[in-house]
């Protein structure tokens, strides 16, 4: 049978995680079907939460936006690795055009490399755009033309509209090149947890009568807390905690109202980071697509900061109250530690209906029918 090809970006886990629940369902419907996965994403992730092997193959498909930490990015050289990337385009399109026509898949798939359009169109393959942004829509807020860019956003459109089909995720921007005939439209995709919120407590000693706060600020951590942070926890609130350094020290320093987990030895007994967030109350987090998702998934309230100057976030903090319940906590209450008026906040607040999570099998239909109308 022939395979499909999937170019998955590298930048944050999101891309990574819905693309690998898509896959997940794919493969329970159809185990015969091959997927080569192509990304700059680390592997450690789909080892982890892949339930049926795949190809990997490790490539730089697209750069993303260079962040400093968590919370800031640097805007310049975010344009200027883009610009040195997209300036060779055409040699990495014929590299991976061969690729393609090596392999000989029935299909490719993109999350979202402009990369994986171009080499697709180039190899006589169809292929389906799976997003809820564009790269040429995240990078023309950056006005790439100040830093001699000039050119960058229309090289990306161009490769951008070649798919024959476009799935567009909720909380969308971009697809100004996407044809309102071939765009449908899917409910979220997210990781579910399948275990009960309370046997997790119990299984991993959390308390059952305090109020969880998951600090969740990805493979960064968060950097600049001070053992202040943690004042407002220890009564009401309890920090759930996974292992990154700069917060340990400053929760360890405080000496009260935390529990802190390695991350590793939860994977390796079994654990999963959807079920942490699916047996806390809230999660402190910058908003970001996949873990907005997981949060709606579970109903688990968002604590939310600012993310830098990305264009995403402001389409984020706009459509996620139809998802989540959620309350913004500026930067620097966030590092002072002035946590507690912001988490009680939150919690007065209304839940909003739960949210449709069927994404995943929504996009694993339509991928079916395409290779079925092959």
């Amino acid at each position: 049978m022939q395979p499909i090809v999937w170019y998955i970006s590298g930048h944050g886990f999101g891309h990574a995680s819905r693309d690998i629940e898509i896959i997940n369902t794919l493969r329970a419907r159809r185990p015969d079907l091959p997927v080569v996965v192509r990304t700059g994403a680390s592997r450690w992730i789909f080892d982890l939460t892949l339930r049926a092997p795949v190809d990997f193959q490790p490539v730089e498909c697209d750069t993303g936006v260079v962040q400093v930490d968590s919370l800031r990015l640097d805007e310049a050289a975010t344009v200027r690795r883009a610009a040195a990337f997209y300036a060779g385009f055409d040699a990495r399109v014929a590299a991976e055009r061969d690729v393609l026509r090596a392999i000989r898949p029935a299909l490719v798939i993109g999350d979202v490399p402009p990369l994986a359009f171009a080499a697709a169109h180039a190899a006589g393959i169809p292929s389906i755009a799976l997003a809820n942004f564009t790269w040429d829509w995240i990078y023309e807020a950056y006005e790439p033309e100040r830093y001699g860019a000039a050119g960058l956003v229309e090289r990306i459109r161009e490769a951008c509209a070649t798919p024959e089909l476009f799935l567009r995720l909720p909380m969308w921007g971009g697809f100004e090149m996407a044809p309102p005939e071939a765009t449908r439209d899917l409910p979220l995709v997210a990781r579910r947890s399948s275990r009960d919120p309370a046997e997790t407590r119990r299984a991993l000693g959390l308390p059952a009568d305090r109020t969880l706060v998951l600090l969740s600020f990805g493979g960064h951590g968060l950097k600049g807390l001070a053992p202040a942070t943690f004042d407002a926890f220890g009564d009401e609130f309890v920090a759930v905690l996974t292992g990154h350094l700069e917060m340990s020290d400053a929760a360890r320093a405080a000496g009260r109202g935390v529990v802190e987990f390695d991350e590793q030895a939860l994977y390796d007994a079994g654990w999963r980071y959807e079920d942490l967030v699916a047996a806390v109350d809230i999660v402190a987090t910058k908003p970001g697509y996949g873990i907005i998702a997981e949060c709606a998934a579970h109903q688990t309230s968002l604590l939310y900061t600012s993310r830098g100057h990305f264009i995403e976030y402001e389409v984020l903090v706009q459509e996620m109250p139809a998802y989540v319940r959620s309350q913004y906590i500026p930067q620097e209450a966030l590092l002072a530690g002035d946590w507690r008026p912001y988490l009680e906040e939150l919690l007065r607040q209304d839940r909003p209906e739960p949210a449709d999570v069927s994404g995943a099998s929504a996009a694993a239909d339509l991928i079916l029918e395409r290779i079925a109308g092959r």
